[in-house]
């Protein structure tokens, strides 16, 4: 429909009167609903833009507070201070990437990316809580090259980091290493030694909001993290799989797509 006189004039010649002041009321109805969607959309945009004004807002007095626990003597007290920063830092980075992914389609950027840079950056975010708990890395080479939106890969690469830190026991590893499956997908694995997950809630752990159980809900989580990597990996053509025992560990695979995957998934 375009409009409602444009329609009602169309069908002058074909209605009856009684015909056409019903079309006209109908159309009355449309017209209306159709103004309170548009000024809902409207509202919501304004809503988005104010919600990332926010964040960023909120990131500078953050970046000043860690260079004041930088410069913090009290080196047990500046560690629980890193600690505490980097989990704000990350409740924040997930809004802001929550609030960004109904429109990533129109903000990706495509590109040629190492995998190593974008791992080993971050870890090095991830140092001050691994520090705390003891947690150490074993990583590959990840000398491969892949074709994607760097920034929202970084983004799915520290939810599934996060997660494997959390929930690792203290002064045990992550394992990062790649392999190509036997149908030539590059695949990154991610695969920590800690809690595990409950069989009965392996597939539900990328819903919304889900936190699970097996000790899980005495660790403080939102339940958003892998919600949030999984939607935009599918937005990105990758797939995120998990493998996990309950006290045994969890490995969460990126399966990436082939180059002419990629021309389907843009």
């Amino acid at each position: 429909m375009s409009n409602a006189s444009d329609l009602l004039s169309l069908e002058d010649v074909h209605l009856s009167p009684f015909q056409k002041r019903s079309m006209k009321q109908i159309l009355e109805v449309y017209e209306e609903k159709d103004s309170f969607i548009n000024k809902s959309k409207i509202q919501l945009q304004e809503h988005v833009d104010d919600l990332l004004a926010w964040v960023h807002e909120v990131k500078t007095p953050l970046t000043a507070m860690k260079l004041m626990i930088e410069q913090t003597n009290d080196e047990k007290l500046r560690k629980r201070l890193e600690s505490e920063w980097v989990r704000i830092h990350l409740l924040l980075d997930q809004q802001l990437h929550h609030t960004r992914l109904a429109t990533i389609e129109k903000d990706n950027r495509l590109e040629k990316v190492i995998l190593r840079d974008v791992v080993y950056k971050e870890i090095r975010e991830f140092r001050s809580w691994c520090l705390e708990k003891g947690i150490g890395f074993q990583v590959e080479e990840l000398e491969q090259e892949i074709t994607t939106d760097k920034k929202w890969l970084a983004f799915i690469v520290r939810q599934i980091l996060s997660n494997a830190i959390k929930y690792s026991h203290e002064n045990e590893e992550v394992h990062i290493y790649t392999e190509i499956n036997e149908t030539g997908h590059l695949l990154l694995h991610i695969k920590d030694f800690g809690i595990g997950i409950n069989e009965e809630d392996l597939p539900r752990i990328f819903q919304k909001s889900y936190t699970g159980t097996v000790g899980r809900e005495s660790v403080q989580s939102t339940g958003m993290g892998l919600y949030l990597a999984k939607n935009a990996a599918q937005k990105l053509g990758i797939l995120i799989s998990v493998k996990s025992q309950v006290n045994n560990g969890s490995t969460f695979t990126l399966q990436f797509p082939q180059q002419n995957e990629y021309q389907k998934t843009w």
